[in-house]
C-alpha cells in the first residue's frame, strides 16, 4: 500500500469514528448538557412554570439565599450523613463478599448471581418490598412480636426521625453490594496465585493474608468503589421519595429531594435549579477524586 493510500487511510478513520459518536452526543446534547445550560441560566434568574414569561435576571441573590438558607444546609447534612453511612459498609460489605465468592469451588457462580441478585431488582420494587417490611405490622415487627410475646411494641422504623435514615440506608446497600462485589472479584482475579502461595510460606494465613496481600493490591479498587458509591450516596433519590417522602420531619430529606420538592411542590424552578447547581459542584469534586485516582492507578 502507497504512502498516499495510508495517509488516506488515516484521514478516513477519525470521520468514520465520528459518524459513530454523532447519534450518541446528539441524544447527550438534547438531554444532559443543553438542560444543564439551561439550568444554570435559570439559576441566576427569576422563573416559575410559565416558560412563556421572560427570564428575569436576578444576579447572584438564589446563591444569596441558598447560602441563608437553613434548610439547605440541614439536608446537605442529612446527604453527607447519608454518605457517611453507606459508603464504609459498602466498601467492606462488597470486599468481604469477593474475597467469598473468589474460590475455585462446585457451583460458586451460582452464589455469585444470588449476591448479585438485588442490582437486578427495580428499586421500585425492592422500595415497596422494605417498607412493607418496615411496616408496624410488616413481617419484622411480626418477628419480634412472636419472638418478645404480647408486651412488644411495633417499632416505627420509617415513622421514627432516629431510624427512618438508616432504614432506608439499608435498601441502598442491599441493592448496591453485589455490584460493587463484581468490580472487587475483578481485582481479585487479577492477583497471581503465587503471592499467596509464597505468604504461606512466610506463616501467612486465613484473614492475614488478605491483610498482607489483598488489601495493598486492591487499594486501587477500594478507592474507586468508596469514590463511585459516595457519588451514588449522593445524588440518592428513588429510596427516599418512595418509602419515606423526605419525612419524618424531614429526618430523610436529602440534597436531590429538596431540588425536587422545590421545584414541583413549591415550584421555586429558579431556585431549585440553584440547589442543583450546589449538588453538580459537590458531585463534580467527588468525580475528579475518583478519575484523579483512575488515572494515577491505570484503572478505568
Amino acid at each position: 500500500m502507497s504512502d498516499s493510500a495510508e495517509t488516506t487511510g488515516l484521514a478516513v478513520r477519525p470521520a468514520t469514528a465520528w459518524g459513530f459518536l454523532a447519534p450518541g452526543l446528539a441524544l447527550l446534547t438534547l438531554s444532559v448538557l443543553i438542560p444543564a445550560a439551561l439550568a444554570l441560566v435559570i439559576s441566576f434568574s427569576r422563573s416559575g412554570l410559565d416558560v412563556s414569561e421572560p427570564l428575569q435576571f436576578i444576579g447572584l441573590a438564589n446563591i444569596q439565599r441558598l447560602l441563608a438558607d437553613p434548610m439547605f444546609f440541614r439536608v446537605l447534612g442529612t446527604t453527607l450523613l447519608y454518605l457517611v453511612g453507606v459508603v464504609p459498609p459498602v466498601v467492606l460489605g462488597s470486599l468481604a463478599l469477593a474475597v467469598l465468592v473468589n474460590r475455585q469451588l462446585p457451583g460458586i457462580h451460582w452464589f455469585r448471581a444470588a449476591f448479585y441478585t438485588p442490582v437486578l431488582v427495580s428499586i421500585v420494587v425492592a422500595a415497596i418490598a422494605f417498607r412493607w417490611l418496615y411496616a408496624e405490622t410488616g413481617l419484622i415487627n411480626g418477628w419480634l412480636s412472636a419472638l418478645l410475646g404480647p408486651s412488644f411494641s411495633p417499632i416505627g422504623f420509617l415513622t421514627n426521625p432516629l431510624l427512618a435514615l438508616p432504614a432506608v440506608m439499608l435498601v441502598t446497600l442491599w441493592k448496591g453490594l453485589g455490584y460493587y462485589m463484581v468490580i472487587f472479584v475483578a481485582g481479585l482475579q487479577g492477583i497471581p496465585t503465587d503471592l499467596y502461595e509464597a505468604a504461606e510460606l512466610d506463616g501467612s494465613e486465613g484473614w492475614r493474608k488478605h491483610r498482607d496481600i489483598t488489601l495493598p493490591l486492591l487499594r486501587p479498587y477500594v478507592t474507586l468503589v468508596a469514590v463511585i458509591s459516595a457519588i451514588a450516596a449522593t445524588k440518592v433519590f428513588e429510596e427516599v421519595f418512595l418509602m419515606t417522602q423526605g419525612g419524618p420531619a424531614d429526618a430523610t430529606r436529602t440534597l436531590v429531594y429538596y431540588v425536587y420538592d422545590q421545584a414541583f411542590a413549591e415550584l421555586e424552578i429558579s431556585y431549585a435549579c440553584t440547589v442543583g447547581l450546589a449538588l453538580f459542584v459537590i458531585v463534580l469534586l467527588l468525580s475528579a477524586v475518583r478519575y484523579a485516582f483512575a488515572a494515577d492507578r491505570g484503572i478505568g
